[in-house]
C-alpha cells in the first residue's frame, strides 16, 4: 500500500508540472488535457476559493437528498464548457458533454477539508482529490489519500479520510467507467433545472417520473419516500446491477420497485459475518433483525455500510430507515 501510494504521488508530481494556473475564468484546457494539476486553483473554478464563490460559468447546485459523510457540509458546482449542452435524460444522470467538471467541497468543524472533482475528457470521466492547506487558501492534489483529525457536527472526534485517486472508482464506477453519481434529474429541483435550461446550459428541462424528496423535508413525506431516497443516495452507487455490490442481488435505486431486489424476505448471497448471524436482508417490521439495518449500524471494519466515507454513524439515516423497515408488512 505505501508503494503505491508512493508511485501515486510521484507521478502525480511529475504529471501536475505541465498544468499552468489559469490567469482568468476557467481554465478549459486543465479539465480536458493529460494530466493531473497540482492545485485546485488551477482549474480556475473559484473567484474567491476561500469562500467558495464560483467563477463566471461555474453553477452551484445541490442534490435533494445527499450522500452523508460523517455530517460534513458540501458545497457543489458544475461547469459546462461555452457553447455546449448538458443533455437532459428523464429521471437519470444529467449527459455533461466533454470538457465539463463536477466540482464539491467538503466543509467540516469549520474549515474547508477536501474538494473532489470529476473532469470529462475526451477518454472519459476522471476522478481527483484535493486537500485544503492550513490557511484555506487553495488545495493540493492528493493522489494517495490523506487522513485527519476532525470533530463532527455532532461533537465525535475522528479520523477523518480523503480517498485517494483509485478509491474514488469504488463508488463511481458503473460498468466499469467512472460515472458521475449525485446530479440525476430526480436529485435535483425543478426550479434548478428550469434555471440551468434558461441559462443555455441544459438542452430541455427534464420530465421526472418522481423526484426524490429533500431530506430536510423527511418528516413531511412518507416514511419509505424518505428512506428509499437516503438509500439511493448512500448505497445505490455500488447495490445496483452494474455496481460493485451487483453479485449481492439487493438493490437499492430509487426506481426498483420489487421487493425482493430491496432485500425484503430475502437471503444473503455472501454477507460473511457482515450479516451479524441474522438471516434476511430486511425483515419486515423489525429493523433489529434486519442485516441492512445491521450494517448501517455498525462502525467494524467488514460489517459496516457504506464501506468508505464514514468514520462515525449517521443517526438521521438510521432512524429513518429504522421506521422504514417497521412499517412494512
Amino acid at each position: 500500500m505505501r508503494l503505491l501510494a508512493a508511485a501515486l504521488l510521484l507521478a502525480g508530481a511529475a504529471i501536475a508540472a505541465r498544468a499552468e494556473p489559469a490567469a482568468q475564468g476557467v481554465n478549459a484546457r486543465a479539465i480536458v488535457d493529460a494530466g493531473y494539476p497540482a492545485n485546485l486553483s488551477d482549474y480556475g473554478f473559484f473567484a474567491d476559493p476561500a469562500a467558495q464563490r464560483p467563477a463566471g460559468g461555474v453553477t452551484p447546485y445541490r442534490v435533494q437528498t445527499p450522500l452523508w459523510s460523517d455530517g460534513a457540509e458540501k458545497l457543489r458546482f458544475v461547469y459546462v464548457p461555452d457553447g455546449k449542452q448538458a443533455l437532459a435524460n428523464g429521471d437519470g444522470l444529467l449527459n455533461l458533454p466533454v470538457g465539463s467538471a463536477l466540482i464539491k467541497t467538503f466543509r467540516l468543524d469549520g474549515r474547508l477539508i477536501e474538494t473532489r472533482v470529476l473532469l470529462h475528457r475526451p477518454e472519459g470521466w476522471v476522478a481527483l482529490p484535493y486537500q485544503w492547506n492550513a490557511a484555506q487558501t487553495d488545495a493540493r492534489l492528493a493522489l494517495a489519500g490523506a487522513r485527519l483529525d476532525a470533530v463532527t457536527p455532532a461533537g465525535e472526534a475522528i479520523s477523518y479520510a480523503i480517498p485517494n485517486k483509485n478509491q474514488c472508482k469504488d463508488c463511481h464506477a458503473l460498468g466499469g467507467e467512472v460515472v458521475p453519481l449525485g446530479p440525476k434529474g430526480r436529485n435535483l429541483s425543478a426550479a434548478w433545472l428550469a434555471d440551468f435550461a434558461k441559462a443555455g446550459k441544459l438542452d430541455r428541462v427534464p420530465q421526472v417520473t418522481r423526484r426524490v424528496p429533500l431530506w430536510e423535508d423527511r418528516a413531511k413525506v412518507p416514511v419509505a419516500d424518505a428512506a428509499r431516497g437516503y438509500l439511493d443516495a448512500n448505497c445505490a452507487h455500488c447495490h445496483n446491477p452494474q455496481g460493485a455490490a451487483s453479485n449481492s442481488g439487493l438493490f437499492l435505486s430509487w426506481e426498483v420497485t420489487d421487493r425482493t431486489m430491496l432485500g425484503i424476505g430475502k437471503r444473503p448471497v455472501a454477507a460473511g459475518r457482515g450479516s451479524g448471524g441474522l438471516d434476511f436482508d430486511v425483515v419486515p417490521g423489525r429493523p433489529e433483525a434486519s442485516i441492512l439495518y445491521h450494517r448501517m449500524a455498525s462502525l467494524e471494519g467488514g460489517v459496516s455500510m457504506p464501506e468508505l466515507g464514514r468514520a462515525s454513524l449517521d443517526r438521521d439515516g438510521l432512524a429513518i430507515v429504522h421506521a422504514w423497515i417497521r412499517g412494512l408488512r
